[in-house]
């Protein structure tokens, strides 16, 4: 799902790069207030757990292979400000020191899968665990986490046909088909890493603290 440079427009790698710098600057003013002080070496930690998880490759069949993203399971335990600053963080390394990702194309890769995989993703897993009252955590942070997957890859597939270089009816079966089975192993690798976290620090989870305050 990182895009290469010369895969998008000019117009739309541009407007995506202009919309990732807006989504930034809220981020780091959210975090201001959202994110507590005993937590920011988290944000450390949970951006180098990612960038390493993020190397390793599983294959999926047909000469393909996925990765883990880490979005909802960055967003749970930091917030979905602070949870896309990680992905942001990871994806920046990423693009200029191991040339994965297009640098014009880094706007693309942060919007799909900071603000999509991140703040989309935790939206999604704060939903499903109010409509389940929180019983089944874990299961509702895998589903989320599918989704973020899902969803990033058809916003992937729909940058790319704006951009004229694959049709939509082309890339939008193919990306949404290879990441929905990617999604299962992102599932599992979030709710593994969360269900262990927690167990040992459930102060961890984002608003746990705040939720004891209020």
């Amino acid at each position: 799902m990182h895009i290469p440079d010369g895969f998008l427009s000019p117009p739309v790698w541009s407007s995506l790069t202009g919309a990732a710098a807006v989504a930034t600057g809220i981020s780091v003013t959210r975090c201001k207030h959202t994110l507590d002080a005993d937590k920011a070496p988290l944000l450390g930690m949970t951006a180098a757990f990612i960038f390493a998880a993020q190397m390793l490759n599983f294959p999926i069949g047909g000469g393909t292979s996925g990765h883990f993203m880490g979005g909802v399971l960055a967003a749970a335990l930091l917030g979905p400000a602070a949870g896309f600053l990680v992905l942001l963080t990871v994806l920046i390394v990423q693009c200029l020191m191991f040339a994965d990702g297009g640098i014009t194309a880094l706007g693309a890769n942060v919007i799909n899968m900071g603000l999509i995989g991140s703040v989309l993703g935790y939206s999604m897993y704060y939903l499903l665990n109010k409509l389940t009252a929180g019983k089944i955590p874990l299961v509702m942070a895998g589903v989320a986490s599918w989704f973020s997957i899902v969803l990033a890859a058809g916003a992937c597939a729909l940058e790319l046909a704006i951009s004229g270089t694959i049709p939509l009816g082309i890339v939008l079966p193919a990306m949404v088909v290879t990441h929905a089975v990617i999604g299962v192993g992102e599932a599992l690798i979030t709710a593994a890493a969360l269900g262990l976290i927690l167990s040992v620090r459930p102060d961890l989870a984002f608003g746990r603290k705040s939720e004891a305050l209020s």
